[in-house]
């Protein structure tokens, strides 16, 4: 009698629609300005969400002027905000806030990341945004959150960085604090509010009758949820977590180290096989035995023995010769890549990694690619981020308002 296996019996998806991503069907209002929130709607949209942004009609989001800037154009804007649809109203006036609430049954999520207490000031508090649509989502993306002390600060990605303990963990060991150059703070944050769409999603899914919920997302705690180990480090341990330059003071030996031909390469060899692999390569096998570097805490009390050696030796070799030997000897390393060697990568190439995106004004604009990958999804590459009030006459028009009376709005400068 022949039996069925178990993947004969699994119930099996129906052929996707490779163009329908995993979030498609979501709507979301992006109503926020300049990086954190808006990059978490576009990851949204990556993944299929159908994404309106609202702006006011005099184009003020920083994010329109931000560097890099090409001319009059603002290169940030039309990456972080591809793939939107854009309208502009003015909500903080009587009829532009009467056509939101007409907007709002339409969309699943709107995304704000307004100082606390904002739009509740121009009447748009979560009572009156869940009447017009009970199963809204709201996600609120701020500095600190709702509530607390620091609620109505004002907030950027380098003070998230500050106060959540990271910027405490960069620079070198005897100098002072470091940003690095580019809002990490603000890309984490926007990480966490699409993760937060997400799981709001799913809950929606789960329990479909339920009223929407209200996502208090603080962008310092989301900075500082990456610090994961370091509060149980310092009241287990009595260890405060300092600044190192690239080395980590955690395992060892992970560092960067500098090619004979001035390049720079990341170099992690912190387990034991990985570790003896590295003396090899180096011609010191020798090394994996010295009582000194027998294990990984042995190898982090005389770090600056080890990293001398590998920095030596790494000086011995071009950064061509040094990859070859990491690799045949299979050291995990990376070479320190500037953006025009990512643009050069054959892997990232390969891969497609970053993607063209289709620019009215520009022709193209590169940018990223979607992540992660689902199968069954092949998403179609978005166009670039939209002008101020593109779209308009097509998303006013679809609640049934006419030219003329979208000719009025914005003589009254409320779209």
């Amino acid at each position: 009698m022949p039996t069925t296996s178990t993947s004969d019996t699994a119930p099996r998806r129906a052929a996707p629609d490779m163009r329908s991503g995993p979030l498609a069907g979501v709507r979301i209002l992006d109503m926020a300005t300049v990086v954190a929130a808006p990059f978490a709607c576009t990851l949204c949209a990556d993944l299929g969400a159908e994404v309106v942004k609202l702006e006011l009609p005099d184009g003020s989001d920083a994010l329109r002027t931000l560097a890099p800037v090409k001319g009059r154009h603002a290169l940030y804007w039309k990456v972080t905000n591809r793939g939107k649809r854009g309208i502009t109203l003015d909500v903080r006036k009587a009829e532009g806030r009467a056509l939101l609430l007409r907007l709002l049954p339409q969309f699943d999520v709107l995304v704000e990341n307004f100082r606390t207490g904002t739009l509740e000031r121009w009447g748009l508090d979560l009572a009156t945004l869940q009447r017009a649509n009970p199963q809204l989502t709201v996600l609120r993306l701020t500095g600190f959150g709702q509530t607390g002390p620091y609620a109505a600060r004002p907030g950027f990605a380098r003070i998230f960085e500050a106060m959540s303990g990271f910027a405490h963990l960069t620079g070198e060991a005897d100098g002072r604090p470091q940003h690095m150059n580019y809002p990490l703070g603000d890309m984490v944050a926007g990480l966490f509010g699409a993760f937060s769409i997400a799981a709001a999603v799913a809950d929606r899914r789960a329990h479909p009758r339920e009223c929407g919920r209200e996502i208090d997302l603080s962008a310092t705690e989301a900075m500082l949820r990456m610090l994961e180990p370091l509060a149980a480090e310092f009241e287990q341990l009595g260890q405060v977590r300092c600044r190192a330059g690239s080395r980590a003071t955690y395992t060892a030996p992970s560092n960067i180290y500098r090619t004979k031909d001035r390049c720079w390469i990341t170099l992690v060899a912190s387990s034991e096989p990985t570790f003896r692999r590295l003396c090899q390569a180096m011609g010191r096998p020798a090394l994996a035995s010295d009582p000194r570097f027998g294990s990984s805490r042995q190898r982090m009390l005389h770090i600056d023995a080890l990293d001398g050696a590998i920095e030596r030796w790494c000086a011995t070799l071009a950064c061509a010769e040094l990859a070859q030997v990491l690799e045949q000897h299979e050291v995990p390393f990376g070479k320190v890549y500037a953006i025009d060697d990512v643009l050069a990568d054959p892997h990232l190439q390969a891969r497609q990694a970053i993607i063209r995106l289709p620019d009215p004004d520009l022709g193209e604009v590169p940018a990223p690619c979607a992540v992660p990958r689902f199968s069954g999804f092949a998403p179609q590459i978005p166009r670039s981020g939209p002008a101020l009030g593109e779209h308009n006459e097509q998303v006013f028009g679809a609640l049934g308002l006419g030219a003329d009376e979208l000719a009025c709005l914005r003589s009254a400068q409320v779209i």
